[in-house]
């Protein structure tokens, strides 16, 4: 993909919003388009921290490996959203990896000296990139605190819930949530079991406050939802 191309593609992000042109054209000059079929690896645990991504079209897991070989999904990353950022940060090599999802992956890449260099002539993209670092930070010190203080159900029905409130369309007094997420995911991301993940759905579902199929989560009772969030420290 040209320069030019680049530069129209990146426009659209709101990291970029506001940036003088001059900049943002700077940033398109060495700007890579990549692609990735789905379920492959973006960046492998051990990599070189070189690289920032920036993800078009798909979704992506970031996670790594606990001692016994499980996954453990650290975040997905949505169309728009930035990752692989920490080598800003001076991280040398990755100590996560970064898989595609369901469906094929667009992203550009821009290497992190390369970046660096941009940054030291535009203070509002530096303060940017600082702050999806600390909210990078963020996230992961809130997950931390939900695996300490609460319980594994409460764990489950609030990611349901955030999901919803995040992603879902209203209908009425009803959520509709088309998710991508196996129960194996949901499991990997709460820090629960696939199994006990789908005994709380199918609980869920017995008490009326969602219907859920294979690509859908449907929130009949938001309020009861809500409410089972508010019980469940450890």
């Amino acid at each position: 993909m040209d320069i030019q191309a680049n530069y129209i593609h990146l426009e659209q992000f709101n990291l970029f919003d506001d940036i003088p042109r001059s900049v943002l054209e700077e940033v398109s000059n060495f700007t890579t388009l990549r692609t990735r079929p789905k379920n492959s690896y973006i960046y492998h645990p051990g990599d070189l921290s070189e690289v920032v991504f920036i993800l078009k079209e798909g979704r992506v897991k970031i996670g790594n490996y606990s001692d016994d070989g499980r996954e453990v999904i650290k975040a997905i990353i949505q169309p728009g959203e930035l990752f692989g950022e920490m080598g800003l940060a001076g991280e040398d090599k990755r100590n996560e990896f970064a898989i595609t999802m369901k469906e094929e992956c667009s992203f550009y890449m821009i290497y992190v000296a390369d970046l660096k260099t941009v940054m030291q002539g535009n203070a509002e993209l530096s303060l940017r990139l600082i702050d999806r670092i600390g909210s990078r930070i963020r996230r992961t010190e809130s997950r931390l605190e939900s695996i300490i203080f609460k319980d594994s159900r409460t764990r489950v029905v609030e990611f349901i819930k955030d999901m919803a409130d995040k992603a879902g369309r209203v209908f009425g007094d009803e959520v509709l949530l088309e998710h991508f997420l196996t129960h194996q995911d949901i499991a990997n991301l709460t820090g629960t079991s696939r199994q006990f993940v789908t005994s709380v759905l199918n609980e869920l579902k017995r008490d009326k406050i969602i219907k859920f199929d294979r690509n859908t989560i449907l929130v009949s009772d938001t309020k009861g939802l809500a409410a089972l969030t508010s019980t469940g420290l450890a």
